[in-house]
């Protein structure tokens, strides 16, 4: 489960004593006052309580539960260097002292790390549905069915711009599936349930109703969460979220929680992107966006007064890749695009989701205002960077990728633009707004040149490639990432 905030959990024992100790105590008599054993006891009617109205779940989890799934993922620990060595010390005397004292083997006592998350499964075949953080360090998968059976799983494919992973695995006959419903028309105020492995628990149902639609939290430029007080727990994340028929509207995927645990703000990729995510990663094992090349802004009356843009509804568009899509149609820094193909874009999603849906290559019109004038700009799409860097990685192959979303940066080198929660750039302390200048030897000024120089060093037969950052106020530094998690 991907937790926005964590805090120290504390308290929630002691809670749970004391409720029960309030419940106890209105089973005994008050001490100090006597209790009248010889008088008269009283006949007092007792009327029947009649069940309180409201949801039953019982027959949706009864149906949904047979293809709700426990998914494992184990990383092994491997020896790998502490720090990739500097290329001014190759050739040197301390080139050797280096390569003597510069790896860090495993440790006794060390184990492989082990996740767990849950799935559900939408194709009898054995296709089983989950979140791509759930399996993105993983290079043993394991699927452990509502039988009881453990099935070896096999990453068909993983989409993390949407965090779907889809799972392969081989049961030796038909499984039970579950149902996409149609997010679209999801109401706030609905009841929901949403079914997973908490904390490693295992099966379990728990319900509330949607909270909110369209949250964007900052997981990424498609953003577009459906928001649920139903609990949901560290373990939940690639479950199901059911409505009262038991059809999938969503796949719970991250929570807000200060302790780590629940307080009713958790949010669910809606079943509408997970469909058409779902049916690329089985038929392609990746999945292809078409990309403009551009960074984008909200637009603010005050700024379309400063830019004359003539409209105060709109993208601003922040800058523009040098050679990049946009930049090849023409369009420049501070124009505001109000449309694409005739419909309304008013936010910095809107763009995203209408250039992520369309495939490479595909040709879209852009309405804009520049300096108050309205053009129109045809576009061809390239292909996203993301896109090319998943190709780069067979379908199926088990090794994940560093966890860095990367763009140009106008001071050279390459910025990283995102770092993925959990991933192995996280761990070496990439933070976002660093600026990468090499990949071992070489220096890099293109997002596709630090994919490049990496899948070298890995076909290369290196076990870690040092990167060189730059970060504001620190200078710079290099960091080992090891190309068993590249």
């Amino acid at each position: 489960m991907m937790t926005l905030i964590r805090r120290h959990r504390r308290g929630a024992l002691a809670g749970g004593v004391l409720a029960l100790a309030l419940a106890t105590t209105a089973l005994t008599g008050l001490p100090g006052i006597a209790q009248d054993r010889a008088a008269p006891v009283q006949s007092i009617p007792v009327q029947a309580i009649g069940r309180a109205a409201g949801p039953d779940f019982a027959d949706a989890a009864a149906r949904v539960g047979p293809a709700v799934v426990r998914v494992r993922a184990t990383q092994a620990v491997r020896p790998v260097a502490a720090m990739e060595m500097p290329p001014e010390l190759r050739g040197t005397p301390f080139e050797d002292l280096y390569r003597r004292f510069g790896e860090r083997a495993p440790q006794a006592g060390e184990r492989p790390r082990m996740g767990e998350g849950s799935g559900f499964i939408v194709d009898g075949a054995g296709y089983v549905v989950t979140n791509a953080h759930v399996v993105a360090s993983a290079e043993n998968v394991e699927v452990v069915l509502a039988d009881g059976r453990t099935l070896e799983g096999k990453v068909v494919g993983r989409d993390r711009p949407t965090d779907i992973a889809l799972i392969k695995v081989e049961a030796g006959g038909t499984l039970p599936t579950l149902a996409f419903g149609d997010s679209d028309h999801v109401r706030v105020g609905e009841w929901v349930m949403a079914m997973g492995n908490p904390f490693g628990l295992g099966g379990t149902v728990t319900a509330g109703i949607v909270s909110a639609r369209g949250r964007q939290i900052g997981a990424g430029p498609y953003d577009d969460f459906i928001q649920t007080d139903a609990p949901i727990n560290p373990g939940n994340s690639g479950g199901p979220l059911v409505n009262a028929s038991g059809e999938v509207i969503g796949v719970n995927t991250a929570i807000f929680s200060p302790s780590g645990g629940n307080i009713g703000i958790g949010f669910a990729v809606p079943s509408a992107m997970v469909k058409r995510v779902v049916a690329e990663l089985k038929a392609e094992g990746r999945v292809e966006r078409g990309w403009l090349g551009v960074s984008m802004q909200p637009l603010d009356p005050e700024l379309a007064t400063a830019l004359k843009a003539g409209a105060e509804k709109g993208v601003l568009v922040a800058s523009v890749e040098a050679e990049g899509p946009a930049a090849k149609a023409g369009l420049k820094a501070g124009d505001v695009v109000t449309s694409v193909d005739g419909a309304a874009i008013a936010t910095p999603r809107d763009l995203a989701t209408a250039v992520g849906a369309a495939k490479p290559g595909a040709a879209m019109t852009l309405a804009i205002r520049r300096e108050g004038e309205v053009k129109e700009l045809r576009v061809t799409l390239g292909e996203h960077p993301g896109s090319r860097a998943e190709a780069a990685r067979p379908a199926g192959d088990q090794r994940p990728a560093i966890g860095l979303a990367l763009g140009e940066s106008p001071e050279g080198g390459v910025r990283v633009m995102r770092v993925e929660p959990g991933s192995v750039a996280a761990e070496r302390g990439f933070r976002e707004g660093d600026v990468i200048r090499r990949v071992g030897e070489r220096e890099v000024t293109k997002p596709a040149e630090v994919v490049e120089a990496v899948e070298k060093a890995r076909a290369s037969g290196e076990r870690s490639v040092a990167l060189q950052v730059e970060r504001a106020g620190a200078g710079r530094r290099y960091i080992a990432v090891p190309l068993r998690a590249a």
